[in-house]
């Protein structure tokens, strides 16, 4: 699997620095964004653990993010850490929706198994079954109509570098398999 984040690391990076300025980077604890400035010449992209799955969620929330966002760290987004009430969850989840999509395009574009995530082991109980079929109904919107710009590009690198022969279908996702 290291291997596989270092082509991934490779790929991104061979790619995207100068198409957009921005390079994937291997972290430590939790996962950053992080934009040009001063010393810094690249917006980077810090996943955690060195975990494959970590790297294509925070590329997927670099897909999501507009320009303005991409101009703050982690894109200016709320988050509070594991140990959510009900609430709390419910409103993390509205706006992991497209970027779960998304790293689940990614996902089976690197041929990796890919499984949403409520990230709230310590908090609340919570039924996230609305969730999963929220994940999964924009997946099949983004099929229907395309991906956006540089979410397609990551999704045809990653399917170049691991799955050459890969046709993107409703088929390959199955709510069930959340």
């Amino acid at each position: 699997m290291d291997n596989n984040v270092d082509a991934l690391i490779k790929l991104f990076n061979d790619y995207f620095r100068s198409a957009w300025n921005t390079e994937l980077v291997r972290g430590a604890d939790e996962p950053l964004y992080r934009p040009a400035g001063g010393a810094q010449k690249y917006h980077q992209i810090i996943f955690a653990h060195g975990y494959f799955s970590s790297a294509l969620h925070e590329i997927a929330h670099w897909c999501v993010a507009g320009p303005e966002r991409r101009l703050l760290e982690d894109f200016g987004y709320w988050y509070k850490p594991d140990g959510r009430n009900v609430a709390e969850q419910i409103e993390f989840e509205k706006v992991e929706v497209k970027p779960q999509a998304l790293e689940w395009v990614f996902s089976i574009a690197a041929g990796m198994r890919f499984r949403v995530s409520a990230d709230n082991l310590s908090g609340e109980s919570h039924d996230s079954s609305d969730f999963k079929v929220a994940v999964w109904q924009e997946v099949m919107r983004r099929i229907d109509f395309g991906l956006p710009e540089r979410a397609g590009e990551v999704f045809e690198l990653l399917k170049a570098r691991f799955q050459p022969s890969l046709v993107l279908n409703p088929a390959l996702f199955k709510v069930e398999d959340l």
